[in-house]
């Protein structure tokens, strides 16, 4: 499996988090049923540390979506932001840019015309904020 595939796979936890509100290990338990599924540990782990880590990314985040409200973002984009600000914020070994375009990627696939610009604007915000563009 490459890292974008991980990725993807951390995107998907957080994103089922935001529907059902389980915690990341029961979402994995529940898909982990599926002997032909099988979670990637830098999934896992990112979507833990999320999960973990949640009210210092929530904040970052807002502090960046100039003239919104975390409610308002669509789901798919909230869960982005908080995937790859967490990547920002804790996984020094990752590049910003690498979290960034993933981000936008991710976005292009599974949101709507607007989310992958809208992502790629508050990142960047983020990216400028923690000194790390």
């Amino acid at each position: 499996m490459t890292r974008r595939e991980e990725r993807e796979q951390a995107f998907v936890l957080i994103f089922q988090q935001s529907l059902n509100h389980e915690t990341i290990d029961q979402i994995i338990d529940t898909v982990e049923m599926d002997p032909q599924v099988t979670i990637s540990d830098f999934a896992a782990s990112t979507a833990l540390g999320v999960e973990k880590e949640l009210a210092a990314v929530d904040a970052i985040i807002e502090r960046n979506i100039r003239g919104w409200k975390l409610s308002r973002i669509s789901k798919v984009s909230l869960a982005l932001l908080r995937l790859a600000s967490y990547e920002m914020l804790f996984e020094q070994e990752i590049p910003v840019r690498v979290s960034i375009n993933e981000a936008v990627d991710l976005a292009k696939k599974y949101g709507g015309a607007d989310d992958a610009p809208f992502i790629n604007g508050v990142l960047g915000a983020v990216a400028k904020e923690i000194g790390r563009e």
